[in-house]
């Protein structure tokens, strides 16, 4: 399935920017091209930036990782529910809530890359195991209907964005 087959009935209009930025490219690839792009995002922050934050009251560049990754983690649970047809609503989350205890500023760029790696590989696997008609489930998450495959290209555009912003706002 590409991102360009969900239809506003798959996910909330407030992801859309998120699936938008993915493209014309099936969910698995995109995951393999999103788990290159942060190894190569990885690689042009110097050690010096991990702690930067471009203003007050912004994360930080390490902060911002950790974000991905706990997102990432969030968006799999999910699509791990929907396509096991759990109907049980989930609750949104509160991602400023994460942030002070995530010990964020505390990691190197190392740690940092493998937590992602792991992570990434499991949503992966996850992906890679489910069929065409799971993909299709339909779930509930924060108040709002929301299909597996979504959750899955959610990750990546989340990715995406925020990858964006450390580019742009952070080096």
């Amino acid at each position: 399935m590409k991102a360009t087959e969900l239809t506003l009935q798959d996910y909330n209009a407030y992801y859309k920017g998120y699936i938008d930025l993915v493209g014309d490219v099936s969910l698995l690839a995109a995951l393999q091209n999103g788990k290159k792009k942060f190894k190569d995002l990885i690689a042009v922050i110097p050690d010096s930036k991990l702690d930067f934050s471009y203003a007050t009251g912004k994360w930080t560049v390490a902060e911002v990782l950790v974000h991905i990754i706990d997102t990432e983690r969030i968006f799999q649970y999910r699509a791990l529910r929907f396509s096991r047809l759990d109907a049980t609503p989930l609750p949104g989350f509160e991602q400023d809530d994460y942030v002070p205890t995530s010990n964020a500023n505390s990691r190197n760029r190392k740690s940092l890359l493998q937590e992602f790696l792991d992570v990434r590989a499991a949503t992966i696997s996850l992906f890679a195991n489910l069929t065409q008609e799971q993909l299709k489930f339909i779930g509930t998450a924060s108040n709002s209907p929301m299909s597996t495959a979504a959750a899955g290209f959610v990750t990546c555009g989340h990715l995406e964005h925020h990858s964006k912003i450390i580019l742009e706002r952070y080096l």
